[in-house]
């Protein structure tokens, strides 16, 4: 690895390395205190964030390195200067770029540019840290991810694209259940279900509510994104058949509940079923700290 750009760049043995070096990191701490010894990393933020800069800055003090963060406050990266130039610049200085930026575009040319490690903490396109703390989640309930049947319920976007591809590439059973008009990406539907051929995984996509069935856990995530200004009002008009519930858990028999947070209860789900025994909400936000320690162990360890 060089870099953690998308959960498509990884392969399976690569998946499943960081997703049980995140289990050790988890259960002995001590053992990785000193693992960033001497390092520092830049986090450089476009975009509001509450468990992503908490999770990376502490995560990175728990490894014994350094961490800086930069939000931009005069707009996104390459308006003051080219983003070329702020990959080349930091590198000088810093051990490792975390990017949470607008376009994924952004996050590419960092990793061109930069001579450092670039770790994607979510672009419009991609989500591969949170994407990476929810399978390790997973494979805390399940001891065989292949055999786990995830649904995605809602809005297709960056957070579904990376479920995508690691489910695929776990050779998992995926089910993503949009309303039309809000599926995901041709592009990464052609990528990810040519991944899940290739591992014995199964892509499922549809817009019919009555298909949803036999799931182990069902997740979704908020029905308008960070940034988009599409009239509430509107969106609830369409989406409302999609939102989880306990009539919806019930019928898939899915004993957990998924969602990357924040939440809106009432909205695309309720309160019964995000706040009940079977959310794995709390457990998912923990474990951004141990699978993103995991991805900089292995990309700056000692």
């Amino acid at each position: 690895m060089d870099h953690l750009l998308s959960i498509k760049d990884l392969s399976q043995e690569q998946l499943l390395a960081l997703l049980s070096l995140a289990k050790k990191i988890k259960a002995n701490p001590a053992e990785y205190r000193h693992a960033l010894d001497g390092k520092s990393v830049v986090m450089l933020f476009e975009k509001p964030s509450l468990r992503t800069r908490v999770s990376f800055d502490i995560g990175i003090n728990k490894l014994g390195g350094h961490c800086l963060y930069l939000d931009q406050q005069n707009g996104a990266l390459g308006k003051r200067e080219p983003v070329s130039d702020f990959a080349a610049n930091i590198s000088c200085w810093a051990d490792a770029i975390v990017a949470r930026t607008f376009l994924h575009s952004t996050i590419e040319t960092l990793a061109e540019y930069g001579t450092v490690p670039v770790i994607n903490a979510l672009s419009d396109l991609y989500h591969p840290c949170q994407g990476l703390a929810d399978f390790l989640t997973l494979s805390e309930k399940f001891d065989d991810l292949s055999q786990v049947k995830l649904a995605y319920v809602g809005d297709g976007n960056n957070v579904t694209h990376s479920l995508m591809y690691g489910a695929a590439i776990l050779g998992a059973t995926m089910t993503v259940l949009c309303p039309p008009g809000h599926f995901p990406d041709g592009q990464v539907v052609v990528e990810a279900q040519a991944l899940a051929a290739k591992h014995g995984g199964k892509l499922i996509l549809t817009s019919d509510v009555e298909q949803l069935a036999e799931q182990d856990a069902i997740y979704t995530d908020t029905w308008i994104s960070m940034g988009d200004d599409t009239d509430l009002g509107e969106i609830k008009a369409k989406f409302q058949p999609y939102q989880v519930n306990e009539v919806m858990m019930k019928k898939a028999g899915a004993n957990f509940f998924m969602h990357c947070l924040p939440a809106y209860r009432g909205v695309e789900v309720t309160a019964e079923v995000v706040d009940g025994e079977g959310s794995l909400i709390l457990q998912q936000a923990e474990n951004r700290m141990h699978a993103q320690n995991a991805v900089l162990v292995t990309l700056l360890g000692q």
